[in-house]
């Protein structure tokens, strides 16, 4: 789901909002998240998951179009990890599949 799809979502479900209002909150929430994340390691959202940081070590690679190996430094990546609630409504749904899933 993108963010334009929550908007319209968002915005179907309360009809007292504008797509353009209901545009606000999805921003503000992502954007408080975004920062959040920039200052701690883990975050949890009850009921989704968890957020943390993943390392990633240096390691050696290829340049796919001439071969030579390259250094790849270190890093820390984004990982989620989905919570049980989240799962478990996953698990329902994949086994009860909808009439547009073909």
């Amino acid at each position: 789901m993108t963010k334009s799809e929550l908007t319209i979502q968002l915005a179907a479900r309360f009809p007292q909002l504008f797509a353009k209002d209901a545009e606000i909150p999805v921003k503000l929430i992502l954007a408080a998240m975004s920062e959040r994340f920039s200052q701690v390691t883990r975050m949890e959202i009850q009921g989704i998951g968890t957020f943390s940081l993943r390392y990633l070590p240096p390691r050696v690679g290829r340049n796919p179009k001439s071969g030579v190996k390259v250094e790849i430094p270190g890093k820390y990546e984004p990982y989620f990890k989905a919570g049980k609630e989240l799962r478990e409504r996953v698990t329902a749904r994949t086994l009860q599949p909808s009439p547009t899933d073909r």
